[in-house]
């Protein structure tokens, strides 16, 4: 019989969680839980810490969503929309990741809007993840299309198998995959949220997959 905790646990849980890592002050981010689902509220420095936040409280077992209401406070020395452009323009072609010739960018008000067509659903990530840090960026929406290809099913298990083995976790049956239009569906049980990384990590790296779908269960 599992045995949920109550959010009030849960809700000291991630304020734990958000004090141990260092990408956070977590004095300024307030958390409260309803139902299992995590709301942050307050203030942070950077769009980055904005979202490492969000990161920390989802790796609470237990927590199903979290709201994000974290405001990136401005900066006396704020980068104007130029200055912002250019830095991400630099990010992106310093970035071996990505295909910055494919990629596009948009800022307004320190939101910076990211276009174009990209191989890899992990292109797209990686994309965002080299602009998020940029001061003075306050907002990343990534428009980025992956571009289509057929993907076989088979290769995506065989691909979570080794991700798994590399985890020394072994039995991936327990993990059902279902593959529609680029869309990679994982549902099932994993143990931990480092497993569920490594899962959700290889399969952004497959050619083909525009999106992932995550059920995946965390143990409460």
């Amino acid at each position: 019989m599992i045995v949920l905790r109550s959010d009030e646990a849960l809700a000291e849980e991630v304020r734990r969680e958000l004090a141990w890592d260092s990408q956070v002050n977590a004095v300024s981010v307030h958390v409260a839980v309803a139902n299992r689902i995590v709301a942050l509220t307050g203030t942070v420095r950077s769009y980055a810490e904005k979202v490492a936040a969000q990161r920390a409280a989802h790796r609470v077992p237990g927590v199903l969503d979290v709201v994000n209401d974290v405001t990136v406070l401005a900066r006396a020395d704020e980068r104007s929309d130029a200055e912002i452009a250019a830095a991400v323009r630099h990010a992106l072609q310093w970035d071996v990741r990505v295909p910055d010739e494919r990629i596009t960018s948009t800022v307004s008000g320190g939101s910076v809007t990211l276009g174009g067509t990209v191989e890899l659903l992990r292109e797209r990530e990686d994309a965002e993840e080299a602009v998020r840090a940029l001061r003075g960026v306050r907002n990343v929406v990534n428009d980025l299309v992956v571009a289509p290809r057929r993907i076989d099913s088979r290769k995506v298990r065989s691909a979570i198998e080794d991700a798994l083995a590399r985890q020394a976790h072994h039995d991936t049956r327990r993990i059902a995959v279902a593959v529609e239009n680029g869309v990679v569906t994982l549902s099932g049980p994993v143990d931990s949220f480092a497993e569920k990384r490594a899962v959700m990590g290889v399969v952004g790296h497959l050619p083909g997959v525009v999106a992932v779908c995550d059920r995946l269960m965390l143990p409460a």
